[in-house]
Protein backbone atom coordinates (compact mmCIF):
# COMPACT_ATOMS: atom_id res chain seq x y z
CA UNK A 1 0.00 0.00 0.00
CA UNK A 2 1.60 3.55 -1.05
CA UNK A 3 -1.23 6.06 -1.04
CA UNK A 4 -3.32 6.51 2.18
CA UNK A 5 -6.78 8.83 2.11
CA UNK A 6 -7.61 9.97 6.14
CA UNK A 7 -10.85 11.53 6.43
CA UNK A 8 -10.97 13.96 9.31
CA UNK A 9 -7.58 14.56 8.85
CA UNK A 10 -7.14 17.88 10.59
CA UNK A 11 -8.62 16.37 13.61
CA UNK A 12 -7.34 15.74 17.10
CA UNK A 13 -6.36 11.87 16.47
CA UNK A 14 -6.84 12.38 12.19
CA UNK A 15 -3.87 14.70 12.40
CA UNK A 16 -1.52 12.66 14.45
CA UNK A 17 -2.49 9.62 11.64
CA UNK A 18 -1.23 11.22 9.45
CA UNK A 19 2.12 12.36 11.32
CA UNK A 20 2.60 8.70 11.26
CA UNK A 21 1.92 7.50 8.08
CA UNK A 22 4.27 10.28 6.62
CA UNK A 23 6.77 9.28 8.87
CA UNK A 24 6.25 5.67 7.81
CA UNK A 25 6.84 6.73 3.98
CA UNK A 26 3.44 6.54 2.97
CA UNK A 27 1.64 9.13 0.73
CA UNK A 28 -1.37 10.70 2.65
CA UNK A 29 -3.99 12.74 0.95
CA UNK A 30 -6.05 14.11 4.14
CA UNK A 31 -9.46 15.73 3.76
CA UNK A 32 -10.82 17.73 6.22
CA UNK A 33 -14.27 20.44 5.91
CA UNK A 34 -12.64 22.19 8.89
CA UNK A 35 -16.79 22.61 10.64
CA UNK A 36 -16.94 24.96 13.14
CA UNK A 37 -17.42 22.43 16.26
CA UNK A 38 -14.31 23.96 17.49
CA UNK A 39 -12.03 26.21 15.67
CA UNK A 40 -10.89 25.70 12.57
CA UNK A 41 -7.43 27.56 13.46
CA UNK A 42 -6.69 25.07 15.84
CA UNK A 43 -7.17 22.34 13.21
CA UNK A 44 -5.17 23.85 10.46
CA UNK A 45 -2.49 24.29 13.40
CA UNK A 46 -2.37 20.32 13.74
CA UNK A 47 -1.15 19.83 10.34
CA UNK A 48 1.17 22.16 9.87
CA UNK A 49 3.77 19.78 10.35
CA UNK A 50 2.08 17.77 7.29
CA UNK A 51 1.76 20.51 4.87
CA UNK A 52 5.17 20.99 4.71
CA UNK A 53 6.01 17.33 3.56
CA UNK A 54 6.04 16.55 0.05
CA UNK A 55 3.98 13.38 0.60
CA UNK A 56 0.96 14.99 1.61
CA UNK A 57 -1.70 17.13 -0.25
CA UNK A 58 -4.74 18.57 1.44
CA UNK A 59 -8.24 18.08 0.57
CA UNK A 60 -10.81 20.50 1.78
CA UNK A 61 -14.34 19.65 1.38
CA UNK A 62 -17.60 17.88 2.52
CA UNK A 63 -18.01 13.96 2.48
CA UNK A 64 -21.61 15.42 1.26
CA UNK A 65 -20.88 17.04 -1.96
CA UNK A 66 -17.26 15.87 -3.14
CA UNK A 67 -16.67 13.77 -6.18
CA UNK A 68 -15.45 10.92 -4.72
CA UNK A 69 -14.48 8.85 -7.31
CA UNK A 70 -12.63 11.16 -8.00
CA UNK A 71 -10.73 11.79 -4.05
CA UNK A 72 -10.34 7.99 -4.40
CA UNK A 73 -8.37 7.61 -7.68
CA UNK A 74 -4.96 6.02 -6.83
CA UNK A 75 -6.32 5.46 -2.86
CA UNK A 76 -5.22 1.76 -1.76
CA UNK A 77 -6.52 2.85 1.95
CA UNK A 78 -8.98 4.25 3.36
CA UNK A 79 -9.15 5.33 7.32
CA UNK A 80 -11.93 6.97 7.59
CA UNK A 81 -11.96 9.51 10.73
CA UNK A 82 -14.11 12.28 9.45
CA UNK A 83 -17.28 12.41 11.11
CA UNK A 84 -19.31 14.76 14.51
CA UNK A 85 -18.21 13.41 18.15
CA UNK A 86 -20.06 14.69 21.13
CA UNK A 87 -21.97 12.73 23.49
CA UNK A 88 -23.59 15.57 25.36
CA UNK A 89 -24.59 17.71 22.08
CA UNK A 90 -26.17 14.85 20.19
CA UNK A 91 -29.42 14.90 22.12
CA UNK A 92 -32.36 17.26 20.71
CA UNK A 93 -32.35 19.22 17.41
CA UNK A 94 -28.30 18.80 16.38
CA UNK A 95 -29.50 15.00 15.71
CA UNK A 96 -29.68 15.05 11.86
CA UNK A 97 -26.01 16.55 11.62
CA UNK A 98 -24.62 13.05 13.36
CA UNK A 99 -27.08 11.13 10.94
CA UNK A 100 -25.49 13.23 8.12
CA UNK A 101 -21.85 13.30 9.21
CA UNK A 102 -21.46 9.79 11.00
CA UNK A 103 -23.98 7.83 8.62
CA UNK A 104 -24.58 9.47 5.36
CA UNK A 105 -21.14 10.26 4.42
CA UNK A 106 -19.77 7.18 4.91
CA UNK A 107 -22.04 5.65 2.66
CA UNK A 108 -21.09 7.91 0.27
CA UNK A 109 -17.25 7.06 0.66
CA UNK A 110 -18.09 3.14 0.80
CA UNK A 111 -20.25 3.74 -2.76
CA UNK A 112 -17.31 4.81 -3.82
CA UNK A 113 -14.97 2.56 -2.68
CA UNK A 114 -16.77 0.00 -3.72
CA UNK A 115 -16.65 0.56 -7.31
CA UNK A 116 -12.76 1.45 -6.97
CA UNK A 117 -11.67 -1.54 -6.01
CA UNK A 118 -10.42 -0.29 -2.62
CA UNK A 119 -8.05 -2.55 -1.01
CA UNK A 120 -8.89 -1.54 3.14
CA UNK A 121 -11.13 0.48 4.74
CA UNK A 122 -10.66 1.34 8.35
CA UNK A 123 -13.31 3.00 10.44
CA UNK A 124 -12.85 4.96 13.46
CA UNK A 125 -15.56 3.71 15.38
CA UNK A 126 -16.24 4.60 19.32
CA UNK A 127 -16.93 2.57 22.98
CA UNK A 128 -19.83 4.48 22.98
CA UNK A 129 -21.49 1.77 20.95
CA UNK A 130 -21.66 -0.57 23.94
CA UNK A 131 -22.98 1.82 26.04
CA UNK A 132 -21.78 1.02 30.01
CA UNK A 133 -20.06 -2.16 30.26
CA UNK A 134 -21.32 -4.02 33.04
CA UNK A 135 -18.32 -4.51 35.69
CA UNK A 136 -16.23 -6.07 33.39
CA UNK A 137 -14.21 -5.77 30.47
CA UNK A 138 -16.33 -5.92 27.20
CA UNK A 139 -15.16 -8.11 23.90
CA UNK A 140 -16.10 -7.25 20.44
CA UNK A 141 -18.55 -9.58 20.66
CA UNK A 142 -20.28 -7.60 23.36
CA UNK A 143 -24.11 -6.21 22.99
CA UNK A 144 -24.00 -3.10 21.63
CA UNK A 145 -26.53 -0.41 23.89
CA UNK A 146 -25.64 2.93 22.53
CA UNK A 147 -26.28 4.85 25.46
CA UNK A 148 -26.61 8.40 23.42
CA UNK A 149 -27.73 9.87 19.71
CA UNK A 150 -23.99 9.69 18.48
CA UNK A 151 -23.39 6.36 20.16
CA UNK A 152 -26.54 5.25 18.36
CA UNK A 153 -24.72 6.99 14.95
CA UNK A 154 -21.91 4.97 15.48
CA UNK A 155 -23.52 1.65 15.47
CA UNK A 156 -25.41 2.96 12.25
CA UNK A 157 -22.09 3.27 10.51
CA UNK A 158 -21.24 -0.14 11.75
CA UNK A 159 -24.09 -1.65 10.02
CA UNK A 160 -23.45 0.51 6.86
CA UNK A 161 -19.68 -0.56 6.78
CA UNK A 162 -20.87 -4.25 7.44
CA UNK A 163 -23.61 -4.39 4.50
CA UNK A 164 -20.95 -2.87 2.45
CA UNK A 165 -18.41 -5.60 3.32
CA UNK A 166 -20.93 -8.23 2.55
CA UNK A 167 -22.44 -7.29 -0.42
CA UNK A 168 -20.21 -4.96 -2.40
CA UNK A 169 -17.04 -6.19 -1.54
CA UNK A 170 -15.49 -3.42 0.51
CA UNK A 171 -12.39 -5.51 3.13
CA UNK A 172 -13.49 -3.11 6.35
CA UNK A 173 -11.96 -3.03 9.77
CA UNK A 174 -13.87 -1.37 12.55
CA UNK A 175 -11.90 0.07 15.46
CA UNK A 176 -13.34 0.92 18.22
CA UNK A 177 -12.02 3.63 20.06
CA UNK A 178 -12.03 4.02 24.31
CA UNK A 179 -11.47 7.69 25.40
CA UNK A 180 -8.34 8.64 23.57
CA UNK A 181 -6.37 11.81 25.13
CA UNK A 182 -3.14 13.00 24.57
CA UNK A 183 -1.65 16.58 22.36
CA UNK A 184 -4.23 18.46 20.20
CA UNK A 185 -6.73 16.83 22.10
CA UNK A 186 -10.10 18.41 21.57
CA UNK A 187 -10.89 21.67 23.78
CA UNK A 188 -14.49 20.33 24.56
CA UNK A 189 -13.04 16.82 25.75
CA UNK A 190 -12.56 16.11 29.42
CA UNK A 191 -8.69 16.19 29.83
CA UNK A 192 -8.93 19.58 28.12
CA UNK A 193 -11.63 21.13 30.22
CA UNK A 194 -9.42 19.76 33.26
CA UNK A 195 -6.23 21.46 32.15
CA UNK A 196 -7.64 24.47 30.85
CA UNK A 197 -9.83 25.20 34.45
CA UNK A 198 -6.70 24.24 36.44
CA UNK A 199 -4.11 26.37 34.54
CA UNK A 200 -6.85 29.42 34.81
CA UNK A 201 -7.29 28.44 38.55
CA UNK A 202 -10.58 28.14 38.20
CA UNK A 203 -12.75 25.19 39.68
CA UNK A 204 -12.63 21.96 37.72
CA UNK A 205 -16.54 20.85 36.84
CA UNK A 206 -17.05 17.62 37.07
CA UNK A 207 -20.74 16.31 35.62
CA UNK A 208 -22.04 13.80 38.16
CA UNK A 209 -20.34 12.40 41.28
CA UNK A 210 -16.72 12.00 39.74
CA UNK A 211 -17.12 8.17 40.34
CA UNK A 212 -17.27 6.91 36.52
CA UNK A 213 -14.51 4.72 35.18
CA UNK A 214 -12.94 5.19 32.06
CA UNK A 215 -10.74 3.36 29.97
CA UNK A 216 -8.10 5.88 29.08
CA UNK A 217 -5.95 5.62 25.20
CA UNK A 218 -3.07 7.49 24.37
CA UNK A 219 -3.54 8.66 20.90
CA UNK A 220 -0.24 7.43 19.99
CA UNK A 221 -1.17 4.10 20.87
CA UNK A 222 -4.76 4.57 18.83
CA UNK A 223 -2.44 5.93 15.82
CA UNK A 224 -0.27 2.56 15.81
CA UNK A 225 -3.34 0.69 16.47
CA UNK A 226 -4.79 2.37 12.95
CA UNK A 227 -1.68 1.95 10.82
CA UNK A 228 -1.75 -1.96 12.05
CA UNK A 229 -5.56 -2.18 11.09
CA UNK A 230 -4.34 -0.42 7.53
CA UNK A 231 -1.20 -3.05 6.79
CA UNK A 232 -2.37 -6.36 8.30
CA UNK A 233 -4.57 -8.77 5.81
CA UNK A 234 -8.35 -8.79 7.13
CA UNK A 235 -9.45 -12.01 9.47
CA UNK A 236 -13.00 -11.25 7.44
CA UNK A 237 -14.50 -9.00 5.21
CA UNK A 238 -15.32 -6.91 8.04
CA UNK A 239 -13.69 -7.09 11.47
CA UNK A 240 -14.27 -5.35 14.93
CA UNK A 241 -11.46 -4.92 17.27
CA UNK A 242 -11.28 -2.50 20.63
CA UNK A 243 -8.65 0.30 20.99
CA UNK A 244 -8.18 0.72 24.81
CA UNK A 245 -5.20 2.17 26.97
CA UNK A 246 -5.43 -1.08 29.01
CA UNK A 247 -5.37 1.55 32.05
CA UNK A 248 -8.98 2.31 34.26
CA UNK A 249 -9.30 5.80 36.00
CA UNK A 250 -12.30 7.29 37.68
CA UNK A 251 -12.98 10.96 36.61
CA UNK A 252 -12.30 12.38 40.00
CA UNK A 253 -8.88 10.52 40.27
CA UNK A 254 -8.22 12.10 36.56
CA UNK A 255 -8.99 15.43 37.78
CA UNK A 256 -6.33 15.09 40.68
CA UNK A 257 -3.59 13.54 38.29
CA UNK A 258 -3.81 16.77 36.28
CA UNK A 259 -3.50 18.72 38.86
CA UNK A 260 -0.47 16.80 39.87
CA UNK A 261 1.35 17.27 36.86
CA UNK A 262 0.69 20.81 36.66
CA UNK A 263 1.53 21.45 40.28
CA UNK A 264 -1.50 22.65 41.78
CA UNK A 265 -4.50 21.38 43.88
CA UNK A 266 -7.83 21.55 41.84
CA UNK A 267 -10.80 22.45 43.18
CA UNK A 268 -13.88 20.75 41.78
CA UNK A 269 -17.60 21.88 41.49
CA UNK A 270 -20.10 18.69 40.96
CA UNK A 271 -22.54 19.22 38.09
CA UNK A 272 -26.00 17.32 37.21
CA UNK A 273 -25.29 14.04 35.40
CA UNK A 274 -25.23 14.81 31.54
CA UNK A 275 -27.67 12.55 29.90
CA UNK A 276 -25.65 9.04 27.81
CA UNK A 277 -22.47 9.88 30.42
CA UNK A 278 -21.97 6.34 30.93
CA UNK A 279 -20.81 4.94 34.53
CA UNK A 280 -17.99 3.07 33.12
CA UNK A 281 -15.83 1.82 29.98
CA UNK A 282 -13.54 -1.23 29.71
CA UNK A 283 -11.79 -2.60 26.88
CA UNK A 284 -10.91 -6.73 26.66
CA UNK A 285 -7.77 -6.17 24.36
CA UNK A 286 -7.65 -10.18 23.53
CA UNK A 287 -8.39 -9.76 19.94
CA UNK A 288 -6.50 -6.59 18.94
CA UNK A 289 -3.25 -7.80 21.03
CA UNK A 290 -3.30 -11.36 19.03
CA UNK A 291 -4.00 -9.94 15.09
CA UNK A 292 -3.31 -6.78 15.04
CA UNK A 293 0.21 -6.73 17.48
CA UNK A 294 -1.54 -3.73 19.41
CA UNK A 295 -0.02 -3.73 22.78
CA UNK A 296 -0.72 0.16 24.34
CA UNK A 297 2.70 1.85 25.39
CA UNK A 298 1.78 4.72 27.61
CA UNK A 299 0.89 4.78 30.81
CA UNK A 300 -1.82 7.00 31.86
CA UNK A 301 0.54 9.29 33.95
CA UNK A 302 3.07 9.95 31.41
CA UNK A 303 -0.02 10.83 28.64
CA UNK A 304 -1.43 13.15 31.01
CA UNK A 305 1.82 14.50 31.27
CA UNK A 306 2.63 14.87 27.28
CA UNK A 307 -1.07 16.68 26.79
CA UNK A 308 -0.35 19.16 29.76
CA UNK A 309 3.24 20.38 28.32
CA UNK A 310 1.70 20.56 25.10
CA UNK A 311 -1.31 22.62 26.86
CA UNK A 312 1.19 24.79 28.21
CA UNK A 313 2.88 25.46 24.79
CA UNK A 314 -0.32 25.96 23.01
CA UNK A 315 -1.34 28.25 25.74
CA UNK A 316 2.01 30.17 25.34
CA UNK A 317 1.73 30.39 21.63
CA UNK A 318 -1.71 31.53 21.53
CA UNK A 319 -0.67 34.21 24.10
CA UNK A 320 1.64 36.08 21.62
CA UNK A 321 -0.47 35.98 18.47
Amino acid sequence: MNKVLVTGAAGFIGSHLVDRLLEAGYEVAGLDCFTDYYSPGAKRRNLSRALARERFTLIEGDLLHLDLDGTLDGVEGVAHLAGEPGVRSSWGERFPTYLERNVQTTQRLLEAASRGGLGRFVYASSSSIYGSSDGGPVSEAGALRPASPYGMSKVAAEEVIGLYARERGVPSTLLRYFTVYGPRQRPEMALSRFISAILSGEPVEIFGDGEQAREMTYVADVVEATVAALEAEPKERVRAYNVGGGTRTTVGSLVNLVGGAIGERPEARYCPPVPGDVRSTWADLERSRRELGYNPRVSLEEGVEEQVRWALVERRSLARV
